[in-house]
């Protein structure tokens, strides 16, 4: 054999073997425009993924500023909001965001982790700490805004705060603790029952203090999260009034509750993040034209 066909040979064996490895190990996906950052809450100590995705027109736009969608629990939050939103934002029907999705504490159980950060009250009645949520809420105003604003060509006068379950609970207790944190606040099957209807307590207190809310605030909740279908408490109903007594706040701030058909607390958020972000970022008339743009 000469040199040329044992070159040739060899280079087949190699392109069978990347083709078989290629098979044995296939590339994950990714979400374009994406990345992780660790960022540390100098306080706690704790270090916290962020899951960042820059809108589709970030580098050809180097003068625009964008709104940011703020979510919690991102393992599965940042890939419902990223999908949901791509569509609608590429075909010019809502305003484009970057996304940062605000992940667990690394070293610590999902469930420990937004245990301890998203409720507002300690609740000796559950193995996992409790009550951090004032200590999350302030790493968020100080060290995860702090960042993203830095970094990032990010629009500080609009930001979104999108939160499901306890993250719905911790959005309200935010809405009303550093209301002019967020400029809209999507609260989804907001958990209202925890400690005893606690929420319920803070809002009579925010009620009192008559302090001004400008921002926009968002509940969507399944119409089957109720006891009759298993539910521990039912929380459309704690939902609807919570959302009644919005409507006595003082300042009387734009407010919609969305009670989304046949869906219950495993399905409800990807309808109440979708929709949430459209009365938020829709830009688009009904009759306008909206079908200029592409899918990717």
């Amino acid at each position: 054999m000469d040199v040329f066909s044992a070159n040739q040979s060899a280079q087949g064996i190699v392109e069978e073997a990347q083709q078989a490895n290629a098979l044995d190990h296939p590339a994950a996906f990714e979400i374009p425009r994406s990345a992780v950052i660790d960022i540390k809450d100098s306080i706690s100590g704790r270090t916290y993924p962020l899951f960042i995705k820059l809108p589709k027109s970030y580098r050809s736009q180097p003068n625009k500023r964008y709104p940011v969608i703020y979510l919690t629990d991102s393992w599965y939050s940042f890939q419902i909001v990223s999908g949901a939103t791509r569509f609608p934002m590429n075909f010019n029907k809502m305003d484009e965001a970057i996304i940062v999705a605000i992940s667990y504490s690394e070293g610590s159980r999902g469930s420990s982790s937004r245990n301890r950060d998203y409720t507002p009250s300690v609740n000796p009645a559950w193995k996992d700490i409790t009550g951090g949520a004032a200590a999350h809420r302030d790493f968020i105003e100080t060290t995860v805004f702090d960042y993203v604003e830095r970094h990032y060509r990010a629009e500080a006068g609009s930001r979104i705060f999108v939160g499901n379950s306890f993250g719905g609970l911790f959005g309200t207790y935010v809405l009303m603790s550093k209301p002019e944190m967020f400029d809209s606040y999507i609260l989804g099957s907001p958990s209202y029952w925890w400690d005893k209807g606690y929420i319920f307590e803070l809002e009579k207190q925010f009620r009192k203090s008559a302090k001004p809310v400008s921002a926009k605030v968002f509940i969507g909740i399944g119409e089957l999260e109720k006891k009759v279908n298993g539910v521990g408490e039912d929380m459309v109903k704690e939902a609807q009034a919570f959302y009644d007594l919005m409507q006595q706040w003082s300042s009387r701030p734009q407010t919609k509750l969305l009670i989304i058909p046949e869906a219950d607390h495993q399905t409800a958020f990807p309808t109440t993040a979708i929709h949430g972000l459209q009365w938020i970022l829709g830009k688009c008339p009904p009759k306008g034209n909206c079908l200029q743009g592409n899918l990717n």
